[in-house]
């Protein structure tokens, strides 16, 4: 990752954290079958790109409440992350290797988040 870091979202462990698995479910979802691209491909991908984007979208708000409430975006996003790797585990697309370490960074970023959200 580039290291400018001039928006102070930037700093921030959870936003880096979002973006690596926004990142690594993008590459999951690439072997998904074709005749999920518009379904549980396209799902999994917006829910995991959007755990970063309400980091990034809610720490440039004018104030902590309304941040806290971008927080409660993160986890819901995650929490649809979690749902479709069961999906995809479900109907054996991912490897039940694959499907623990996501799940593993899912419960992580979760944790995260809450102490994070709890100090503001």
């Amino acid at each position: 990752m580039v290291e400018k870091a001039k928006f102070k979202f930037e700093k921030l462990h959870i936003w880096q954290d979002a973006m690596n698995l926004g990142e690594q479910i993008n590459l999951i979802a690439d072997d998904f079958p074709k005749k999920e691209a518009y379904n549980l491909s396209s799902q999994i991908c917006r829910a995991a790109d959007s755990v970063a984007l309400n980091i990034s979208e809610g720490s440039i708000v004018q104030s902590k409440l309304e941040f806290r409430k971008f927080l409660g975006y993160f986890v819901r996003s995650l929490a649809e992350v979690v749902t479709c790797l069961y999906k995809a585990s479900n109907r054996a697309y991912i490897s039940d290797k694959e499907f623990e370490k996501l799940y593993d960074c899912c419960f992580k970023l979760m944790n995260m988040i809450i102490a994070f959200r709890n100090k503001i």
